[in-house]
């Protein structure tokens, strides 16, 4: 695929300095890119490449002032990162274009239906009573259980797992190895000292605009759903029990967990490693740094904490200086009793 940096800005919304007739192929790093290539400058750390690279084209901020003479031709747009985006997203949507149809072996329950345009990679597999959506993809060993509902131009990769009566909306992404609906860890104590399976008769609801990533796991409620809301971004290897409600735009980076019945608010962030108990709720635009334990709800919007237990992000800074220098206070504090005179017990 080949444009012109016209076309790019165009498309961007943007204003073209430099030869407009200048054709790209390829995107690239500002600091690798080459002949042909369309490159973005968004952190101003990284212009001292703008004056080096061999990008055909670069995309850059309407402010930026440039302070020497460059070779490629800028694409000025109100907000690089964003319009980079916009043009990834773009490339995506034509490389999707070309996988259209069924690979065999490849199997479709009796009573389900497949919108058009989707592309049944080999070895995929939808249940019965499905109802799919139009543009979807299912890449090799994706498996859709029964009674699911997929929406328009979701993507399914490699062995990733939809388990019976799972709700999927529309523009999803369910990255390889994810499994959505399993049992949720539920068993009732016995006398014996042994534990009795609880059946997890629940669903998971993933609405639209949803990432789930790479081996990451969402386990169906015990009754009602599992919900992750519209537009959260889960990312690999994180674990999601069972009733949980993760709120709208809210982001979990890897390796976090979210115990049964906790519900996290809209546009929060969940940093990696973050833990949190059961039957809890996370208020809002908070923002839980990385390897904190949360033990207890946070009730104010937009709190920022950190730690094991999770308290207030400064005063954890605080507290982690203080301790850095415990050794050096026991010392001072020993050095202090040596040097106080000895008292004698009254007669």
């Amino acid at each position: 695929m080949e444009f012109t940096a016209d076309q790019i800005a165009e498309l961007l919304r943007g204003r073209v300095e430099g030869d407009g007739s200048v054709r790209v192929q390829r995107l690239a790093k500002i600091e690798d890119a080459g002949p042909g290539e369309l490159a973005f400058l968004a952190n101003l750390k990284y212009e001292q490449f703008l004056y080096t690279t061999r990008a055909a084209a670069v995309i850059v901020a309407d402010s930026l002032v440039v302070r020497e003479p460059t070779s490629a031709t800028l694409i000025r747009v109100a907000d690089p990162y964003s319009g980079f985006t916009e043009l990834l997203e773009q490339y995506e949507r034509l490389t999707r274009a070309a996988l259209v149809g069924v690979e065999e072996p490849s199997y479709l329950g009796a009573g389900s239906t497949v919108g058009e345009g989707h592309y049944r990679a080999a070895f995929s597999y939808i249940g019965r009573n499905c109802r799919i959506g139009r543009n979807v993809q299912l890449h090799p060993h994706a498996s859709v259980g029964d009674n699911c509902v997929i929406g328009d131009d979701t993507i399914l990769y490699a062995g990733a797992k939809v388990y019976a009566n799972t709700v999927v909306g529309a523009r999803c992404v369910l990255h390889a190895g994810c499994v959505v609906g399993s049992d949720g860890f539920g068993f009732a104590p016995q006398p014996d000292g042994s534990y009795r399976p609880i059946p997890q008769t629940g669903n998971v609801v993933l609405e639209d605009d949803v990432s789930i990533g790479a081996n990451t796991t969402i386990d169906c409620a015990t009754l009602s759903s599992t919900i992750i809301r519209q537009g959260a971004k889960i990312d690999n290897l994180v674990m999601i029990a069972h009733n949980v409600e993760v709120g709208a735009h809210t982001v979990i980076a890897a390796q976090s967990g979210v115990s049964g019945s906790t519900k996290v608010g809209e546009y929060c962030t969940l940093a990696g490693q973050v833990g949190l108990v059961g039957h809890i709720t996370i208020a809002p635009r908070t923002i839980i740094g990385a390897q904190s334990g949360v033990s207890k709800s946070v009730k104010e919007p937009g709190t920022f904490i950190q730690g094991s237990p999770a308290f207030d992000y400064k005063q954890n800074l605080r507290a982690h200086a203080v301790f850095r220098r415990l050794p050096e206070m026991q010392r001072q504090l020993d050095e202090l009793k040596q040097q106080a005179p000895s008292r004698k017990p009254q007669e």
